[in-house]
């Protein structure tokens, strides 16, 4: 039996892709060696074979080849300058073997199966047409699958490395934002794209395979995933129930929270993302990009040390932060990894979408966790309410401002207290922002011109000015205690919403 070819492949190739025959080196070196076809002789046919070609010696009728049989075929190998030489069944080489084939330059291998088996599969391989791309692409898919099947502990690098191996190219998923979960390469968790696999070159095996490792890898990744952030998900869940449902219920939920195993003891510090496009604020982020979204954040925190939670709900995304109590700077961890998510996360999305984001404070016990998540709410909602997109808005420690970001944060509020302010916003954003800042100072200060100049760093009788234009442009009475009132309480607010400091500058 004898297939020739003018077309050539490396050894080292065809070893790494006929491992299911059990190919193995017995002798030389693989490397560097081309071979340029295929032939299947018996063990004293040898001095007939062609130059350049990997012969498949058949075993003599009788079984094993003896020692002295073997170093007469690796003799006649050698003086046929064949490319390679493979020995059929269980054979060990003798040292007289092993010193033949090192002077000689040739290379042994061992193998197992049919010969005539093998030479097809090696003939495919170097040929290189349809059958033989067709023949290293089922082979990659059978050392993948088989990989997927055992379940190594890092299973996504196990078939990289064995899928790199029998294609004879180096495959890596990369990832990044325009993958779609329908696309041929994509590598997903459930929907959800997380990259895309690709390889350093193409050939028609690799296109064909390509697409059916990447959805084996799909489906080990998945497991993986689910394995993995399967508890902290369950958990998760229980937390938008601890969040959402009415106060009667937070104690007996808190204990199933804890069963569940939620540190509910622990200090919770709750950052609250909101999703919006900013020329359609009443879009919602799709649900299949809210799982994308969460699983990102998953995968962001998972190597930290603190203790993390993610639940995604039908209007945005929770990160929880959990830590012992009178943790230091915890808040400030919560703020770094979120301004590293919205970081990332804009990016893959696309599209416009912008994540603004509330942080509440370090609050403990399952009380604690609410309260924090409802301080992060309310920032969130008053940075949406202030046109302040895709800003990280921090609760403060001292509760003064909560108070006030509660109370802007209603929309009946927020309207009462603009009107109020209207016919100063009239004069146009600069004029306005000095006359607030001015009415602030002369209100805070029980309308003194002297310490209101002083917080202003003005001339008494410039703050008087502004104060008299002020009065005739709202037509108040400044001295009413109660239009007092609601006009300090507007102007802070005004600052507040606009991220600015308690007291002006």
């Amino acid at each position: 039996m004898e297939h020739t070819t003018t077309d050539r492949v490396a050894l080292d190739e065809i070893i790494e892709q006929t491992d299911r025959f059990g190919a193995r080196v017995l002798a030389g070196d693989p490397s560097g060696v081309d071979v340029t076809g295929v032939e299947v002789l018996a063990l004293d046919d040898l001095a007939g074979a062609s130059r350049g070609c990997l012969v498949v010696a058949a075993p003599p009728p009788g079984g094993s080849a003896r020692p002295y049989q073997v170093d007469i075929a690796l003799r006649r190998a050698i003086a046929s300058e064949v490319a390679a030489l493979v020995l059929i069944g269980d054979v060990t080489l003798s040292e007289t073997s092993r010193t033949l084939a090192a002077r000689g330059s040739l290379t042994v291998l061992g193998a197992v199966g049919a010969p005539a088996e093998l030479a097809v599969f090696v003939d495919r391989l170097v040929r290189r047409g349809a059958a033989g791309a067709l023949s290293r692409a089922e082979h990659a898919i059978e050392v993948v699958s088989r990989i997927a099947d055992a379940g190594a502990p890092d299973v996504r690098h196990a078939i990289l490395e064995a899928a790199s191996a029998a294609l004879g190219v180096v495959l890596h998923v990369e990832e990044g934002p325009g993958v779609r979960w329908t696309d041929a390469e994509a590598v997903c968790i459930g929907e959800v794209p997380v990259g895309r696999l690709v390889a350093e070159r193409s050939d028609p095996a690799i296109s064909i395979a390509l697409p059916v490792i990447a959805s084996v890898l799909s489906r080990a990744v998945s497991r993986e995933s689910q394995d993995r952030f399967g508890p902290v998900r369950s958990r998760a869940d229980l937390i938008v129930e601890l969040l959402f449902a009415e106060s009667s219920r937070i104690d007996s939920l808190a204990v199933d929270a804890a069963r569940a195993g939620l540190p509910v003891q622990l200090s919770h510090a709750v950052a609250w993302i909101t999703p919006r496009l900013p020329d359609a604020p009443e879009r919602r982020l799709p649900a299949s990009l809210v799982a994308a979204v969460e699983l990102h954040a998953l995968r962001l925190v998972d190597e930290r040390t603190e203790t993390w939670h993610v639940a995604g709900f039908h209007d945005g995304l929770l990160i929880v932060a959990s830590e012992e109590l009178g943790a230091p700077d915890h808040q400030r961890r919560l703020r770094e990894v979120v301004e590293r998510f919205v970081e990332q996360v804009t990016e893959l999305v696309g599209d416009g979408w912008t994540f603004t984001v509330g942080l509440g404070t370090p609050q403990s016990a399952a009380a604690g966790l609410r309260q924090s998540a409802t301080e992060a709410r309310i920032a969130a909602e008053s940075a949406i309410a202030a046109g302040r997109l895709g800003a990280v808005e921090a609760t403060d420690v001292t509760g003064l401002r909560r108070v006030l970001l509660d109370f802007y944060a209603s929309p009946l509020s927020r309207t009462l207290l603009d009107d109020i302010l209207s016919p100063l916003d009239a004069l146009g954003p600069e004029r306005a922002d000095v006359a607030v800042r001015t009415l602030l100072a002369y209100l805070s200060t029980r309308n003194s011109l002297a310490r209101a100049a002083e917080l202003l760093t003005l001339h008494p009788n410039a703050v008087n000015y502004r104060v008299q234009r002020i009065r005739r442009t709202l037509d108040l009475d400044l001295d009413d205690p109660d239009t007092r009132f609601a006009l300090e309480l507007a102007c802070r607010l005004r600052l507040v919403a606009n991220g600015e400091g308690m007291f002006p500058r």
